[in-house]
């Protein structure tokens, strides 16, 4: 019998929802002020969601 892993983490999100979530980040800044943090962290998010389903569509 196979067993399933129960994720450790939560669940990254989607190359398209780390894309809206980047683009709701920019639209919305306050003060001119560019989020380089908040920006890094989910151009990477997107970056490994893009990588992952690219990977399992081949």
């Amino acid at each position: 019998m196979k067993e399933s892993l129960t994720p450790a983490g939560p669940a990254r999100p989607s190359a398209a929802e780390a894309n809206e979530a980047i683009r709701h980040l920019v639209e919305t800044r306050v003060d001119g002020e560019w989020p380089s943090e908040a920006y890094e962290f989910l151009l990477a998010e997107w970056a490994e969601a893009s990588r992952a389903e690219l990977a399992a569509s081949q």
